[in-house]
């Protein structure tokens, strides 16, 4: 497989073997995975690699994007003891990584090594470059260490890294779509299951905001309407029993899936608008996803469904649940009159990528990405289906 250039020109010697990980595109029912909901990530060519150098006593790595920016580029931390850093270092991904290795699995590791990392897929953007990081450094100790780690396991083993050992509130979605690639209907909640769905050689564009956001700011926010919410709607003595069944106090233990707008519509006028407005939200969004995945099923990939449960879904973001801002909205109104079918927020939103599908065209895709530049996106990519974490090297 080919490793990109960026990243070989830099080597000074062949590396024991390059692993990576590929970024992601939320594609439907963003902002659900964290409510046990089944989302839609779709994996994307634009991926993070790690190549390993040679063994060493403590884990010694370069970031090659940070020297380039000029920012702090090595870490360097204990194979054996690993901690964490302060709160922001970009090497704790790293570092949790080792330390979930060991809490959570019992993969005590006795030496570590020196690495180079490159990616493709731009800090902050909605295309999850965290979770590409975790999972290709975790690949590249599963091959290096031989772990015998599973794709499901690495990215598991990813999730709790980031998730429960560094403290950032995300769900499942970003680690298993990069671990397993392609397009996948994950169910979050444990049991965690996988599907693999076929949705055919859509053509993507990814438009680059250059706002940058972070998902510790936007998902506790969220969250935290919810309970609200549903620690209202549980208060309520006049629901139906069966309905009321099905509420909890907390979003993680509502029965999400098996609740439907028209059940608690008449309920949540009573609650204030904000909080009406993220029910009701989590609800239409489940729906208009079931639509599609219930669609793919059938063997038929329905580009005009597709492209308009993505618009719909994008408004649902943007009036009720409010992570959109005026730029997104400047960038995405430009995509579409110049030919995407179909534009929505890629990640937590308020800032970050917004995704477009597109007709089979190249000079379509090309009219698109510009007219994104011209309303204010930093940067852009028309972007293919891709394969999950690999080893792209190995010295024999």
């Amino acid at each position: 497989m080919k490793i990109p250039y960026e990243l070989s020109s830099s080597l000074d010697r062949t590396p024991l073997l390059v692993a990576s990980a590929p970024g992601r595109i939320d594609f439907l029912n963003t902002h659900q995975d964290y409510k046990g909901l089944p989302v839609v990530p779709v994996a994307v060519n634009l991926r993070t690699y790690v190549a390993v150098l040679s063994e060493s006593y403590n884990f010694q790595v370069i970031s090659l994007n940070l020297k380039k920016e000029g920012a702090e580029f090595q870490d360097v931390f204990s194979a054996t003891n690993p901690e964490l850093h302060v709160r922001g270092w970009w090497g704790n991904y790293l570092r949790a990584v080792v330390i979930a290795l060991e809490k959570y699995r019992g993969l005590k590791l006795t030496r570590g090594f020196k690495a180079v990392i490159y990616s493709e897929v731009p800090i902050g953007s909605g295309l999850s470059s965290s979770a590409a990081l975790e999972v290709a450094f975790l690949k590249a100790l599963d091959a290096h260490y031989n772990l015998g780690l599973s794709p499901e396991e690495v990215a598991e083993l990813a999730f709790l890294a980031e998730n429960r050992v560094a403290g950032i509130p995300c769900g499942r979605l970003d680690q298993y779509a990069s671990s397993l690639g392609g397009a996948i209907l994950l169910y979050p909640k444990p049991p965690v299951r996988v599907e693999k769905l076929e949705i055919g050689k859509l053509n993507l564009i990814i438009a680059d905001s250059g706002i940058r956001h972070s998902v510790a700011d936007i998902h506790p926010k969220r969250q935290a309407e919810l309970n609200e919410a549903l620690r209202t709607l549980y208060s309520m003595d006049d629901i139906p029993p069966d309905v009321k069944a099905k509420i909890k106090p907390s979003l993680d233990e509502t029965l999400w899936d098996q609740l439907s707008f028209d059940e608690l519509e008449g309920y949540l006028s009573r609650l204030p608008e904000k909080l009406a407005k993220r029910v009701t939200f989590t609800l239409l969004m489940h729906q208009s996803t079931m639509r599609v995945v219930e669609s793919l099923k059938t063997g038929r990939v329905d580009l005009n469904l597709i492209a308009y449960e993505v618009n719909y879904q994008h408004e649902l973001l943007r009036d009720l649940y409010d992570v959109s801002l005026p730029e997104l909205e400047k960038i995405r109104s430009a995509m579409l009159a110049a030919g995407a079918l179909g534009v929505k927020i890629s990640g937590a939103g308020l800032g970050g990528s917004l995704l477009g599908l597109t007709q089979p065209d190249s000079n379509v895709q090309h009219k698109i990405l510009e007219e994104a530049m011209r309303a204010g996106a930093q940067r852009g990519w028309s972007v293919r289906v891709d394969r999950g974490a690999s080893i792209d090297f190995r010295l024999s």
